[in-house]
């Protein structure tokens, strides 16, 4: 642990409408992959910390679900999780795209910070999508005059531009104060959690439309055998059992696809070889029934 006499600490949340890139962001900023990503929007359920550390500067990023107008008690949890990342936040991340358009989100989350009185330093991210880079001058302007910014930082998560301006920036804010987690720490995340979101990573990545949003990965078993080996089974809920047969496929094809490539990415994230077996399940309405979002570890207990 640092000593508060020389080290400094930093808590930052990373907010925005849903698909702006915040998860994308926050590994780019750790150098490692702590919150999954997917093209498909809303795929942040919970607040996920990354954890970066550079000698004496300890800065603990809390990626969050994109803001959005909730449908079901899932999207009330993912609600409650924005704001509870706010109100215990040191400074935030306003993450936009560069775009001419101003959302009602981001006009929300302005009067979020105002309330709050937050340092927020606002990021365009996915600058490596414009032809003209120039073009993003105006919308700083129109987003200045909204919200007095701490600074304004453009940058293309996909290519890192911006990494290095954005992470100075960020340590300017830091204060006084020791090392809330050890310095070789990237995240507070146990490893089964990160199984179980690696797996509904790929269920994000290969079904299709809204079909992913309905489902859920529940870890039933996670055992480190003698030779590192780590033994780990996984349940995925879904709604309807025509989505049980989607994620099955024919002949078994998409779930032996999924399983592969989530154990691909596990043992790549863990350095285990790992022994990975899928069930799927349906859950009629899980979304909007408590008592299940808590055995998901979606609610408090």
């Amino acid at each position: 642990m640092g000593n508060i006499d020389c080290t400094r600490s930093l808590f930052v949340s990373l907010v925005g409408r849903p698909n702006v890139g915040k998860s994308s962001i926050m590994n780019m900023l750790i150098n490692s992959k702590v919150s999954i990503v997917s093209p498909k929007p809303q795929t942040t359920r919970s607040r996920i910390r990354g954890i970066f550390t550079d000698k004496n500067v300890q800065l603990v990023f809390i990626d969050t679900p994109g803001l959005h107008k909730p449908w079901n008690r899932l999207g009330d949890y993912m609600t409650a999780q924005v704001d509870q990342s706010l109100n215990g936040a040191e400074a935030c991340l306003h993450v936009v795209e560069p775009n001419n358009l101003i959302s009602e989100t981001d006009l929300s989350l302005i009067k979020k910070f105002n309330k709050l009185k937050l340092q927020v330093i606002l990021v365009i991210n996915k600058i490596d999508t414009l032809k003209n880079k120039s073009e993003i001058i105006k919308y700083m302007e129109e987003f200045n005059k909204l919200f007095n910014y701490v600074s304004i930082i453009p940058i293309s998560a996909k290519t890192g531009e911006g990494k290095k301006e954005l992470i100075e920036e960020i340590k300017k804010l830091s204060k006084p104060s020791v090392f809330f987690f050890p310095k070789e720490d990237i995240t507070d995340q146990t490893e089964k959690v990160l199984a179980g979101e690696i797996i509904r990573e790929k269920l994000l990545l290969f079904l299709d439309k809204e079909l992913p949003h309905g489902t859920a990965v529940f870890i039933e078993y996670f055992k480190e055998k003698n030779s590192g080996t780590r033994d780990i089974s996984a349940t995925i809920y879904c709604e309807r059992k025509s989505h049980k047969g989607m994620i099955i496929g024919s002949g078994g094809k998409m779930i032996k696809k999924i399983g592969t490539e989530s154990r691909k990415a596990l043992e790549e994230l863990l350095g285990y070889k790992v022994n990975l077996n899928l069930f799927v399940k349906v859950k009629e309405d899980w979304r909007d029934k408590e008592y299940i979002l808590r055995d998901l570890g979606y609610m408090d207990n």
